[in-house]
């Protein structure tokens, strides 16, 4: 969990029971909590590993907090944590009780977040999953803008490859190629079409030879995508000679397309990538554009997010900001290969 939404939940728990408390139907004196903070306090307490840590963190005394946990053991009749002169840890009781408290906290956020988005504006942290390669050369250089423009956003950003459940797995919303999301529950816009361009280094051309048809690329070593077979199976064209798809196959594999790249610009074997990435390296004479009279099919770059009717101000504000950064062609990499095949979404606000 995030540290800061902890404090602030902690915080916001904390100030509002204090608010509140002379409204408590059951209280009998002033200096009573209702117990839900109390917990919330208690679990605070827990992840910090100390009183004095967790008070720090919620701007109290260690004194108000160590109260507030004898409180809420005499509420349940269990001493729940162990103290000593390093910090304290839960008896088997106070970990039972933990566990049961830390859900609340996880509530606790989504409804704080959900009363905080309910004036429209921006704000909180929005959690954001891209495939590799696209999040390093093109995510990341539009974030600082993205960040500049809404100062109450506070990204996470999850670098990966793998199949992800976005719900599921906590995301606001996900970047990466079309093929990738087979979620029939969300959302998915385009953001641009991405070329894919065959490519070795110069010195694995020098070593091992150019091909000149496609069938001669399996007398080559060609880099493979780690547990995704379908990504290794390269479209032919036509009047290439091969027929159907060619099974790429060598002796490397990676788990990412950012992998693949890096790999072929040490001269391990010839590629598949996207254009987004290889042009800057055409140009530095880095990589060099294998079969150019290849054409191969274009892939949707999309980002996908939940049904429009429940999105939080933060992720339509990221969605709409996405589209219209790349519709300006202000990614980086950016060239006349990636610019003539390039397609946008609408923004969010025009669906």
């Amino acid at each position: 969990m995030c540290r800061t939404a902890e404090l602030s939940a902690f915080g916001s728990a904390l100030n509002l029971a204090n608010r509140h408390r002379h409204h408590a139907i059951w209280e009998q004196d002033d200096s009573d909590m209702d117990i839900s903070a109390q917990m919330l306090i208690f679990a605070a307490v827990v992840d910090h590993g100390s009183i004095s840590a967790a008070a720090r963190a919620m701007g109290q005394t260690p004194s108000a907090v160590s109260k507030q946990i004898g409180l809420l053991e005499n509420q349940v009749h269990y001493r729940l944590l162990n103290r000593s002169r390093t910090g304290v840890s839960t008896t088997q009781e106070g970990q039972a009780l933990y566990e049961k408290c830390h859900a609340m906290e996880e509530k606790f956020r989504e409804a704080e977040a959900l009363i905080q988005s309910l004036d429209g504006s921006p704000r909180g942290k929005l959690k954001i999953v891209s495939s590799v390669a696209f999040g390093k050369s093109q995510l990341l250089p539009m974030l600082p803008k993205f960040l500049e423009t809404f100062p109450e956003i506070q990204v996470s950003l999850d670098l990966t490859d793998r199949d992800v459940d976005v719900e599921s797995d906590g995301f606001d919303v996900a970047l990466g190629f079309a093929e990738q999301w087979r979620n029939p529950d969300m959302i998915v816009r385009r953001i641009m079409q991405s070329r894919r361009v065959l490519c070795a280094s110069p010195a694995y051309l020098k070593r091992c030879g150019t091909p000149v048809t496609f069938d001669a690329l399996a007398e080559h070593n060609c880099l493979q995508i780690s547990g995704n077979r379908g990504r290794n199976a390269w479209n032919t064209a036509e009047g290439l000679g091969a027929k159907g798809l060619f099974e790429a196959k060598g002796n490397f594999e990676g788990n990412s397309t950012d992998v693949i790249f890096r790999a072929a610009l040490a001269g391990i074997g010839i590629a598949r990538l996207p254009c987004y990435m290889t042009d800057p390296k055409f140009a530095a004479g880095e990589l060099i554009h294998v079969l150019p009279e290849y054409s191969l099919p274009n892939t949707d770059i999309a980002i996908m997010f939940a049904d429009t009717r429940n999105l939080a101000p933060k992720t339509r504000a990221f969605i709409d900001f996405t589209v219209s950064y790349f519709r300006a062609g202000q990614s980086k990499g950016d060239s006349p290969v990636s610019r003539e095949t390039r397609r946008l979404a609408a923004p969010v606000s025009e669906y």
